[in-house]
């Protein structure tokens, strides 16, 4: 979309149908437009494929509104908004069309189903628990054009659940592993498949869990290869990953 904006306008002066002045404001926006409280990348596409992306928490619904319409100006489609609140979504459902997920707090605005990807990324959760944060990254990854499948509770505990789904696990362009407690999961998925294994610490667990700490030291000190390791709690960011691992992969055999 973006680049076609830039197009139009190059053409424009090459017809004479406005000046290089003309020109020059149109384009000076381009990199980004100054809200006042928040500048938006509009590049952001052109560069790593994929518009920018709201983070919801912290912003008022008005600043969410209005980063949105920018965004929209230039991407008529699936605006990511995360750590969207109840309360903020009702308030932008009012003014756009907005899907909404409550449990992973994921919103999206004019959310179209595109497949823009040939493989398929493998979200999986050691517990029920782990649902929420999962659902942040396959949310996100279905909409940068992916196609996600779903994999809940099987953890370490009952490894026979997990190896039940080795097929799945051996198609996989990229697997999403979410885990708290210990966060086994991502070593052992590690250690199954041939394609790269992103660990998500969750902050699910008991008081020595650390709210996650636990879990973050033991997906970094993997002994599986192949497994990289985000934040604590950050679906969002696994997600991403994952949707640029299977635009580069391709299809599997």
């Amino acid at each position: 979309m973006e680049s076609k904006h830039i197009l139009s306008i190059l053409q424009q002066v090459q017809d004479g149908a406005i000046d290089i002045h003309a020109a020059y404001d149109k384009l000076k926006i381009s990199p980004f437009e100054d809200l006042g409280y928040a500048k938006i990348d509009h590049h952001r596409k052109i560069r790593q494929g994929a518009p920018e992306v709201v983070y919801g928490a912290g912003k008022t619904a008005r600043q969410m509104e209005g980063i949105i319409q920018s965004l929209l100006s230039h991407c008529p489609e699936n605006i990511l908004i995360t750590r969207l609140s109840e309360e903020a979504a009702s308030y932008l459902s009012e003014r756009f069309s907005l899907t909404y997920d409550k449990l992973s707090r994921i919103g999206i605005v004019n959310r179209a189903a595109r497949i823009s990807a040939s493989g398929t990324i493998l979200v999986v959760t050691g517990g029920t628990s782990d649902i929420p944060v999962a659902e942040e990254a396959a949310l996100t990854a279905e909409a940068l054009g992916n196609k996600v499948e779903r994999l809940y509770d099987v953890g370490v505990a009952g490894i026979h659940r997990l190896l039940s789904h080795a097929d799945s696990i051996s198609k996989a362009t990229a697997i999403v592993a979410v885990a708290g407690m210990e966060g086994a999961l991502a070593s052992v998925i590690g250690g199954l498949s041939d394609c790269p294994v992103i660990a998500v610490p969750t902050s699910v667990g008991y008081g020595a869990n650390f709210q996650g700490l636990s879990a973050l030291l033991s997906m970094l000190n993997s002994c599986a290869s192949g497994v990289s390791v985000v934040n604590i709690d950050n679906g969002f960011g696994a997600g991403y990953l994952a949707s640029m691992i299977n635009h580069i992969g391709g299809n599997k055999t």
